[in-house]
């Protein structure tokens, strides 16, 4: 490492391109890290995403904010973390890591880092160097939230709740579309119904950002002849994974079970190409609250646990 030196520029406009090309050949990061999904929401955080160069190479990007004190990677993200070009080494990653701490300490007021890698799922190829700086660093577990995951090429016995006779599937149809509209008003009520609580994205969000990324946000909805939605899932597929973002169903739905209907599609037949098919959280409160009956479901399906974990470190 002598005689190397690490570089940050903070982001700004001008660079979204760079940023953007970047992002396509790091080893772990997501359509979620593109400027254009990043910044749909930008008005809700002081972004403070950073460049990282050595020798004049942009070796790692890191998306972030700053809020009262502390540098979040990003909390308008679900995971988000250092992204790391395919020639950053371990070495370069510890040297990143100490550049990046100087810098909040001499040009920011940042007392804490709140700091959520990208699970190891989404990775292109393996990419954990940034868990052991933070290791070196002290950084503590904070929270860690258990999803449920398919290997898709090694999946276990699918046991859903219901299984439809032939009759009742000749009854229904499963469309991929643009009805955003449909199924939102669905999930809308079933979480107002369920938890009080309403989707993360509006409707206008959810198909601001289908627009611009057609091929890695997808809505399948289930119907029945008249074409009425019984139930749905919006999915981001990204390189390794299909995630189930949003899933919810109608009364009649969920009384004749068509979300097992169309996991078993989606599952077995529509994405059985791909790596890995998560189906996000069972837990509230950081992870200490398990909820028994929701990861069971998931469970049923084969699925089993990965992490998202979010670190945080005091640098004061």
């Amino acid at each position: 490492m002598e005689g190397l030196k690490i570089d940050i520029e903070c982001y700004k406009p001008q660079h979204k391109e760079l940023w953007d090309c970047f992002m396509d050949n790091c080893r772990n990061s997501t359509f979620l890290h593109k400027r254009d999904y990043m910044d749909y929401h930008s008005d809700r955080f002081n972004d403070h995403s950073l460049l990282f160069y050595c020798n004049n190479e942009l070796i790692a990007a890191m998306p972030g904010h700053i809020n009262e004190g502390v540098f979040g990677t990003h909390k308008g993200l679900t995971y988000g973390g250092l992204l790391i070009g395919n020639n950053t080494t371990a070495a370069l990653v510890l040297e990143i890591f100490n550049t990046f701490i100087q810098h909040l300490i001499d040009e920011t007021n940042v007392t804490k880092i709140v700091y959520r890698p990208v699970p190891h799922i989404y990775h292109r190829y393996p990419c954990e160097e940034e868990l052991y700086a933070l290791f070196r660093h002290n950084a503590q577990l904070t929270e860690r939230k258990i999803s449920s995951t398919i290997e898709l090429e090694r999946q276990l016995p699918f046991k859903g709740r219901r299984k439809l006779t032939a009759t009742m599937k000749s009854q229904l149809k499963i469309v991929e579309d643009e009805n955003f509209t449909a199924f939102w008003e669905i999930l809308g009520q079933r979480l107002e119904n369920k938890y009080g609580v309403a989707p993360v994205h509006s409707l206008s969000e959810i198909e601001l950002l289908h627009s611009r990324f057609p091929e890695n946000i997808k809505l399948f909805r289930v119907t029945d002849r008249e074409g009425n939605t019984l139930g749905g899932s919006v999915l981001y597929i990204t390189n390794n994974v299909v995630h189930s973002q949003y899933t919810g169903s109608s009364n009649e739905g969920r009384r004749i079970g068509v979300l097992d209907h169309l996991y078993s599609y989606l599952i077995k037949e529509r994405y059985r190409h791909m790596r890995y098919f998560d189906f996000g959280i069972s837990v509230e409160d950081g992870g200490h609250y398990l909820n028994k009956g929701l990861i069971g479901q998931k469970e049923g399906f084969g699925a089993r646990a990965i992490m998202y974990d979010t670190y945080e470190l005091s640098i004061r």
